[in-house]
């Protein structure tokens, strides 16, 4: 029903329901904010976080891993702006709210954490609102030129983008854009002069908003970090080389530099026509317990009757994990006999045993860096960036793929990785890693590994 709405009827419903859920959270933090001494702030996600350390009111993000404890070692007081995400953890906006405070608490002023929706008022409702109407009425109006066919190009190339157009100038999107907008200027002018801001980079919309606040606010130096992979197809990475020239009207905002975290990230960055002086290499903050997994060539089971390990990696998108488990059910009979299965899903998407009666599996959320040792194929999503992990540990990497749709996996043109189909396709491949040996990868080509952190150290406090 919610579906069948007009865009702008669901813009509403979204911004009401958000409001809602998240009023909660306002204030979390704030007064804190506000005071804090702090000079570096990173925005991340509230997401993604070490369970134990939460449950004791610390916070520890995989994202980050020990750099935060590492400049609390150098004497370095850091803030957090949060962007909330609803998960098992933190089912909710007042738990939430109280893992604030919790870790405010903890932190006795060396940290300070707040989220963007700690900022929420009824002016910046009103605000939003406003903003929404006028984007509103200027994508109407220039909807009727731009969706007028040019009649030197004999082409009509509107029902290609007419639905974007809509829904990025007066549909859910167009209300989100306009409330991070507000809700980041409200934060950042609330927060005390930084040296350095450092964020996620995805190139989301909520990051453009923070990087236009950040100008406005006055605040300093500004580093985007894509804290994963960056894929060959992912166009969220890349732009017209034009765009980085920031010359006349309405620039692409831009941080000041990239932190990219190896090699592949960084080759990808410099092939996309990216400015070389505003990239900066730093160690791979979600991957450095790959440093000590030494890749080692899996015994094939052709000759020692070995039992097959295969370990099966969800993706994010609901749509990609029925996929791969689809693929899979269908091959199931043609699978070495004996072959055990070990399911771990996204925290985003959950894979259930009973969805996949034809497969013989064990589903678990145990850390990848334990499974990893105990199997001897990894069978991905070609999306994930999961399938990066079983590669920089020594694993054959088979990933499933959507004929219909492009290679978007990061592990695109790597020797030993190899990409199905069809269940055929996907047992051809089974047979051959098991008939022979494999080294499939060299970790320093893709991440820069290194638990000390000078890299990151020089670039956030100018240390070598």
């Amino acid at each position: 029903m919610y579906a069948s709405l007009p865009v702008a009827v669901q813009a509403w419903g979204w911004v009401a329901k958000y409001l809602l859920e998240r009023w909660p959270l306002q204030g979390a933090g704030a007064k804190a904010w506000r005071e804090t001494t702090g000079s570096v702030t990173f925005v991340s996600y509230l997401f993604n976080l070490e369970p134990i350390a939460a449950k004791e009111g610390r916070y520890e993000s995989r994202y980050w891993a020990c750099l935060p404890e590492l400049l609390q070692r150098e004497g370095c007081k850091v803030n957090w702006l949060h962007l909330y995400l609803k998960d098992a953890l933190l089912p909710n906006a007042k738990k939430a709210a109280g893992f604030i405070q919790s870790v405010n608490n903890s932190g006795q002023g060396k940290e300070i954490h707040a989220t963007v929706d700690s900022f929420l008022s009824l002016r910046i409702a009103g605000q939003v609102l406003s903003d929404w109407v006028k984007l509103a009425w200027k994508g109407k109006r220039l909807e009727e030129s731009i969706a007028t066919t040019n009649q030197q190009v004999p082409i009509d190339l509107w029902p290609l983008f007419a639905d974007d157009w809509r829904e990025s100038t007066y549909g859910v999107t167009a209300m989100s854009n306009v409330l991070y907008c507000n809700l980041f200027e409200a934060a950042l002018k609330a927060l005390p002069k930084q040296q350095i801001g450092c964020y996620l980079q995805e190139n989301q919309g909520w990051e453009f908003a923070l990087i236009h606040a950040w100008r406005v606010a006055g605040q300093g130096k500004l580093i985007g970090a894509p804290h994963s992979t960056v894929r060959f197809w992912d166009l969220r990475y890349f732009f017209d080389t034009r765009s980085y020239a920031r010359e006349g009207e309405n620039p692409l905002p831009l941080p000041d530099h990239i932190a990219l975290n190896g090699h592949a990230a960084t080759d990808a960055y410099r092939a996309g026509g990216y400015p070389v002086e505003d990239l900066a290499q730093v160690e791979a903050l979600r991957y450095l317990y790959l440093k000590d997994i030494k890749a080692q060539p899996k015994a094939h089971a052709s000759s020692s009757n070995k039992v097959l390990h295969l370990l099966v990696l969800g993706d994010y998108l609901a749509s990609q994990t029925r996929l791969q488990m689809r693929l899979l059910s269908q091959a199931a009979t043609l699978l070495p006999s004996g072959t055990i299965i070990t399911a771990k899903p996204h925290p985003a998407c959950p894979i259930r045993a009973e969805d996949y009666p034809e497969l013989q599996m064990t589903i678990t959320t145990a850390p990848i860096v334990n499974l990893l040792a105990e199997c001897d194929v990894a069978y991905t999503s070609a999306v994930t960036s999961a399938a990066v992990d079983a590669y920089c540990a020594g694993l054959p990497v088979i990933s499933a793929m959507d004929p219909t749709t492009l290679n978007m996996s990061p592990l695109r043109g790597y020797a030993g990785v190899f990409f199905a189909s069809t269940p055929d396709e996907l047992i051809c491949i089974v047979q051959r890693i098991r008939s022979d040996r494999f080294l499939v990868s060299s970790q320093s080509n893709v991440f820069t590994l290194n638990s000390a952190l000078p890299l990151w150290r020089k670039l956030l406090l100018g240390a070598g």
